[in-house]
């Protein structure tokens, strides 16, 4: 055999051999090790737990719609609209509720405010002219009242009984069709909105949806009561599902205010304010952290006499804690007409005591 062929030979070998030696390294010599997710912990008769009970099925809306709507009114109302262009007549619908068999209906004050005439359509079909007992645009609240007897009218309720996620009915003249009924719950208690530079107070807030022609109508629990009135609704593309009601216990001093005497006296001390919170007492560096923060004093009014100041913060009035506007409001509103009243406020790091004489709230 030829050197050039030993040689190819001896390679060969080689090649064999390493190839051999490379395949032996690749096999297993001994087992892989167990993972810790072992067979001990598997349960072959798992299955997601049931509860015990089945879950509530949603209420049934149609017999608390069948009691209340009966009570509830369409209103139409006629205005006279002056522009550039002249004088012409403008339309609204709204809605209300019947409160007695007498024709005593409550509404919202911004759907009769400057009619010239108002027609009422009950949910039997028939129609009435209705005359405006009393409004006030304070609270938003107004009475209205038609020439008939014997008519169904809604039960009023306590809406301080209320709770976050209570179900809830808004019915009315939505978008002026006529009666008709959405379905929500409470979100928020006790809110306060800004309209047009007048703050409501005590509002209820719910996802109920309200839309034009739902105002002045009730927002009613699941007995059926009446719990709120609904008043307005933020409006903008990026909300959704926010409608605000006038509490019952709100409004039912002010409606019998605008039943027996045509109008509503309020108390006033004469000051505008907002709250002190957190946030607010550490970015102005005062010395409390919640009470009524005044901004304004008018001038001869009984605040202005009592010696309260821009910057004061009322802490307390009439014996009742001040942790907010919402709280002065309502303090303000339970007192009387001539009383004297005293109020306690922080000015800088002192706290002070004066009493102020209330006197009637002035309409112009």
């Amino acid at each position: 055999m030829s050197r050039k062929y030993i040689l190819v030979f001896v390679i060969l070998i080689a090649v064999a051999l390493g190839i051999g030696i490379w395949a032996l390294s690749l096999s297993p010599t001994s087992s892989p090790p167990q993972s810790n997710n072992s067979t001990q912990h598997n349960d072959p008769n798992w299955a997601f737990p049931t509860e015990s009970e089945p879950a509530t099925p949603l209420p049934d809306f149609s017999p608390v719609v069948a009691e209340v709507m009966p009570s509830v009114v369409s209103l139409t109302t006629e205005a006279v609209v002056s522009s550039f262009f002249g004088q012409s007549t403008e339309y609204v619908a709204g809605s209300g509720i019947l409160i007695d068999d007498e024709g005593y209906i409550v509404t919202n004050n911004h759907v009769v405010e400057n009619a010239r005439s108002i027609y009422v359509e009950l949910a039997d079909g028939r129609t009435f002219p209705a005359n405006i007992v009393g409004t006030d645009s304070l609270s938003d609240l107004a009475v209205i009242k038609i020439d008939a007897t014997d008519l169904p009218y809604a039960c009023w309720g306590d809406s301080g009984s209320l709770s976050v996620g209570e179900w809830v009915l808004a019915i009315g003249n939505a978008l002026g069709g006529g009666g008709g009924a959405t379905q929500g719950i409470v979100s928020r208690l006790d809110v306060s909105v800004t309209v047009e530079g007048n703050t409501l107070y005590g509002l209820i807030q719910t996802t109920a949806a309200i839309n034009p022609g739902n105002s002045g109508g009730p927002l009613v629990n699941m007995s059926g009561e009446v719990i709120g009135i609904t008043s307005v609704k933020i409006v903008a593309s990026e909300v959704e599902g926010i409608g605000f009601a006038i509490s019952s216990d709100e409004a039912e001093p002010i409606i019998l205010d605008l039943i027996r005497h045509g109008r509503v006296t309020y108390p006033w001390l004469g000051v505008w304010s907002r709250t002190v919170y957190p946030v607010l007492a550490a970015a102005m560096n005062l010395s409390v952290d919640r009470g009524a923060l005044i901004v304004e004093v008018i001038a001869d009014s009984p605040a202005d006499a009592a010696g309260l100041r821009e910057d004061d913060i009322i802490t307390h009035f009439g014996g009742q804690e001040i942790s907010n506007i919402a709280d002065l409001v309502r303090a303000i509103r339970a007192s009387e007409i001539g009383e004297e009243v005293e109020i306690v406020f922080v000015r800088g790091e002192d706290i002070k005591t004066t009493s102020a004489r209330l006197v009637e709230y002035p309409t112009s």
